[in-house]
């Protein structure tokens, strides 16, 4: 295991503290490694016996068709009468009623709870009736490029990180895709069935989706149209050009399902004069951009869009809330604001003009005030500054530590 003290050390921070710890995020981006990395600090750093930890995987063989009766059966039956009970219950969202199963456990009974899961069911309104002020949720993400090189260089040699940004790009930053040196077609095969069982698990059957081939089309519009804004009308609109006929509250129905799976994430637009979210043309963004490649293909001319992708995520990793902005004359990338602090930032692949450096920089000199502004960028250039304004390598502002 290659530790992930991003993760780990937030959520030890409240071991024995009142809480249900709650892991939430796409399939296989590292939840279940991150709960035997924490039980491995509770033996190591706290001493507490194997006895006193427990470990249900409830997507296994052995659960299925297990009701919540029998869940907590099984559960009760497996406490310490020595102390407290470590429990860590993995992919719980399979048995039905678990909200009720943990609550329970919760208030009886001298226990910790970790749990993970991999659809929104996991933050539906039956937590909050059953467990209401008595957890906290850790969105766990794939490898944020710090993470990549680090997994990176214990079988390789990492090149300097503006090279290696290109490769993360590529490969995205899926776990089990770095734990060895894999080819670019590998890593798209094991993403690739990351996603079928994303789909088909997640929301095909969950949803007793019968229109597999037009949730798919709407799948690849998505995935195809990353950082652009659009509107549910817009794939609707596409899809009859193309003779699939589809209406627009089909298509929100499959896109909310799609977030609810954690395969995309919503970015809504804030007007930056009227103070208000804008309720239509948002953007869409992957949970990670090896999703895209896998489905679609790899495309060079999709870098721009993936590059912003990552930099919404890393944001998204640091605990902001993101959207885009917008002004009158366009958008700013990203508005991204976390408690009192609130960052501007635009991305852009290169600037090779004037006519480009002046609309990357005037949207941002259009904000008057003090919050700090970056322009990102993937190319080579000169100088730090402009009238205020930091532009920075991309490499180099996912890897800061200064926002």
């Amino acid at each position: 295991m290659i530790y992930r003290p991003m993760y780990v050390d937030k959520i030890m921070a409240y071991v024995d503290a009142p809480f249900v710890k709650i892991l939430t995020g796409v399939r296989r981006c590292g939840k279940s490694t991150i709960l035997k990395m924490i039980m491995e600090k509770l033996k190591t750093e706290r001493e507490v016996p194997d006895e006193r930890i427990i470990i249900c995987r409830y997507d296994s063989m052995e659960y299925e068709d297990m009701t919540a009766k029998q869940m907590y059966a099984q559960l009760k039956e497996q406490l310490s009468p020595d102390g407290k009970t470590y429990l860590f219950l993995d992919e719980v969202q399979e048995i039905t009623g678990w909200e009720k199963v943990v609550n329970s456990l919760a208030s009886d009974f001298d226990v910790d709870l970790y749990i993970t899961g991999s659809n929104s069911r996991m933050m539906s309104s039956e937590i909050s009736t059953y467990l209401t002020g008595r957890y906290i949720s850790f969105r766990i993400f794939t490898l944020s490029f710090g993470e990549y090189l680090m997994f990176k260089s214990k079988y390789t040699t990492v090149a300097n990180p503006q090279n290696e940004l290109a490769n993360y790009v590529r490969l995205g930053g899926f776990p089990a895709t770095h734990l060895q040196e894999y080819s670019q077609d590998e890593i798209y095969t094991i993403v690739r069935d990351i996603y079928n069982s994303t789909i088909f698990s997640d929301i095909v059957k969950r949803n007793q989706i019968r229109k597999i081939d037009q949730l798919e089309r709407v799948v690849k519009y998505t995935f195809n149209n990353v950082g652009n804004t659009f509107s549910a009308k817009s794939i609707a609109d596409y899809l009859k050009s193309e003779r699939r006929a589809i209406d627009n509250e089909t298509v929100y129905s499959y896109l909310e399902k799609l977030e609810k799976a954690y395969l995309l994430h919503r970015c809504s637009r804030y007007d930056l004069h009227g103070k208000e979210i804008l309720k239509t043309q948002e953007k869409f963004y992957l949970a990670d951009v090896a999703l895209r490649y896998s489905v679609l293909g790899y495309n060079a001319d999709s870098f721009a869009a993936s590059l912003e992708n990552i930099v919404y995520l890393e944001l998204c990793r640091r605990g902001y809330t993101v959207n885009v902005g917008k002004i009158n004359n366009g958008e700013i990338d990203f508005v991204a604001a976390r408690q009192n602090e609130k960052i501007y930032v635009q991305v852009t692949l290169e600037i090779r003009s004037e006519k480009t450096e002046k609309r990357e920089y005037e949207r941002l000199l259009e904000i008057h005030d003090n919050y700090p502004k970056y322009v990102l960028r993937a190319d080579e250039f000169a100088g730090g500054n402009y009238e205020g304004i930091k532009t920075m390598h991309i490499a180099d502002f996912l890897l800061s530590s200064e926002y």
